[in-house]
């Protein structure tokens, strides 16, 4: 596939991102977006590329006799029935459906409605990352819808429209993230520097607020599974300032994603390590983690429990470095300890029990 220029180009985008983790950060207030909200959740299906058939997700494939012919024999005689459709039946429609649309996606002029389509599907076929990643010409077209709207990044002049397309092509490159066959390779290729420059926008109108929220859903398509591999990546590509300026300046649904990728992130030694490595690095990552802290005290928010949620896990996981539990002795955010969030987290005993534990963690004795 022609992917040899994206990998270098991409290269050269991961360049440009900020290397200063405490450097300053710009205000927006982006709106939460509905467009991406299953951002991650990640298809793990054990698929075979090739097939044909059987791949919906249908929680029962139905009885396989189902194809047989009934009869009803009554005082009027025979009479056979109509063939009852089946789960398998809607399996081969899905199935032949998408092979269409990814056909018209590379050979059609009007490819809005086959990206469109693809999307609304990738919950249903499970195999589609598999089938884009080995698909002639896909991903080039996909990589065309990314780059193509890239001058109207700045100064902002993005409509709707071109933000719904690309949205759409993002949709599908998660579906390959998030996939265990084409994973790595979608890594290896550096496709998703192309992504970077949607993290980097600073607006907080809706067109750009799409980009965001479905750029970080490939990443977020990433970093769901456990792999070493893709946290060293994500390291060397500077993604925890981008992911931190988002978390500080947008709200909704970008602002807790930014947030969960930074989690899963430290999660891993290599993170940890990574932000426990510098004082300026732990610096900034408690300067937001305060941040939001402090807006959840002033301005509940119908997500304030899953933001909540990831804080205290962070804080929980740099409590595992010496260093930066000692420091959380004198910066752990006084709210955090006193109890204010008891009411929030009456329901939410998991969460409490993870503070606890913080709270006892960086009082003892070193």
């Amino acid at each position: 596939m022609a992917l040899a220029a994206a990998k270098a180009s991409g290269s050269n985008n991961a360049n440009t991102n900020n290397l200063n983790m405490s450097s300053s950060m710009h205000g927006t207030n982006g709106s939460g977006s509905g467009h991406n909200s299953s951002a991650l959740n990640g298809s793990s299906s054990q698929g075979n590329q090739g097939s044909q058939s059987n791949q919906g997700n249908q929680p029962n494939t139905g009885s396989q006799g189902a194809h047989n012919a009934h009869s009803n024999q009554g005082s009027q005689g025979h009479q056979g029935t109509p063939r009852k459709s089946t789960n398998n039946d809607s399996d081969l429609r899905t199935d032949e459906e998408v092979y269409m649309w990814v056909t018209d996606l590379v050979y059609s002029n009007n490819s809005d409605d086959s990206l469109s389509m693809l999307g609304k599907k990738r919950e249903q076929f499970k195999d589609l990352g598999v089938v884009l990643w080995n698909s002639y010409g896909v991903m080039p077209i996909i990589l065309q819808e990314i780059v193509k709207v890239y001058p109207l990044l700045s100064p902002p002049q993005l409509p709707v429209n071109n933000s719904n397309r690309v949205s759409n092509a993002l949709q599908l490159l998660q579906c390959i993230a998030s996939h265990h066959e084409t994973q790595i390779p979608f890594l290896n290729s550096h496709m998703l520097l192309y992504l970077y420059p949607f993290l980097n926008t600073t607006s907080s109108s809706r067109p750009y607020e799409y980009l965001r929220l479905t750029s970080l859903g490939v990443i977020g398509a990433l970093v769901k599974n456990d792999s070493p591999q893709v946290v060293t990546f994500l390291l060397s590509t500077e993604i925890i300032p981008l992911c931190l300026r988002i978390i500080e300046t947008t709200s909704g649904i970008s602002k807790t994603l930014a947030l969960y990728i930074v989690l899963r992130i430290l999660q891993d030694d290599q993170g940890l390590i990574y932000v426990c490595q510098t004082y300026e690095r732990f610096f900034a990552v408690n300067q937001v983690l305060t941040i939001v802290v402090n807006q959840l005290v002033q301005q509940p928010q119908d997500s304030s429990l899953r933001l909540l949620k990831h804080v205290v896990m962070c804080y929980r996981r740099l409590a595992d470095d010496e260093r930066a539990k000692h420091s959380l002795r004198e910066i752990l955010p006084e709210a955090l300890r006193n109890g204010t969030f008891t009411p929030l987290l009456r329901e939410e005993q998991g969460t409490k029990k993870i503070l606890n534990q913080l709270i006892l963690s960086i009082n003892q004795e070193m």
